[in-house]
């Protein structure tokens, strides 16, 4: 079964410095039937103004995974880690035991767009860490990349939850598929574009969950780029 999330249904938060859509409750959005799924808790799309950001704040018990997909991001952080991250760069944070960063748009000039992801960790009380690596274009172009997986497997970041993520950037009609083992679920995001999942149309902001199938089939409308999480 293949569940659509229609990108028009999502919450908003839109101040002068912010445009972030949210697939999942976040902040003052509150939909109990959009708590997340399985343990994938939050998809934020976000956009942040040239010269503006997040300030200072804390996390705790949770894996962040931030995904650029255009401009600049500045991260900073409260173990000390400092470094400007870039499209194709991916980061995770594991807030774990507590955990204070601050994000912020370096450009005078341009908008920083990247999808915030929040995971729930395989256990309360980690350590905090921090990891980025760079997923370089050709690395996704026509195939799916595994970017983060529990063990780190073929250069992935680690990540302390049994979810394998997978990116991929596809040009029309374009094709992937992705099997599910037996228990084990799936949400699908688009980044952008369009695509077919298992004959189903999604557009640019939609997500999917998909239950109870073996396979996922996904082929581009046009240029897109998507994630697949494959979740416990």
């Amino acid at each position: 079964m293949v569940k659509i999330r229609p990108a028009s249904q999502r919450g908003r938060t839109q101040i002068d410095w912010l445009d972030s859509r949210h697939t999942f409750s976040f902040g003052d959005y509150s939909e109990p039937s959009q708590m997340g799924f399985r343990s994938l808790r939050v998809i934020n799309d976000d956009r942040v103004a040239p010269n503006a950001g997040f300030g200072t704040h804390g996390h705790h018990d949770m894996e962040i995974i931030t995904y650029v997909l255009d401009g600049e991001l500045e991260h900073r952080d409260s173990l000390g880690t400092g470094d400007v991250i870039r499209r194709g760069d991916v980061q995770r944070m594991t807030a774990g035991t507590g955990i204070r960063h601050s994000e912020f748009n370096p450009s005078k000039t341009k908008p920083v767009h990247f999808l915030q992801i929040w995971v729930l960790p395989e256990r309360p009380g980690l350590p905090p860490s921090y990891a980025q690596k760079t997923f370089a274009e050709s690395e996704k172009r026509g195939r799916l990349r595994v970017i983060a997986a529990p063990d780190g497997r073929d250069g992935a970041l680690s990540i302390h939850q049994d979810v394998q993520l997978f990116a991929a950037i596809l040009e029309a009609n374009d094709s992937v598929a992705h099997e599910l083992q037996k228990g084990r679920a799936a949400w699908v995001q688009v980044a952008r574009g369009h695509i077919e999942l298992n004959g189903q149309t999604l557009a640019e902001g939609d997500g999917a969950a998909v239950v109870d199938e073996s396979h996922l089939e996904l082929r581009a409308g046009d240029n897109a780029e998507i994630l697949i999480f494959d979740l416990a």
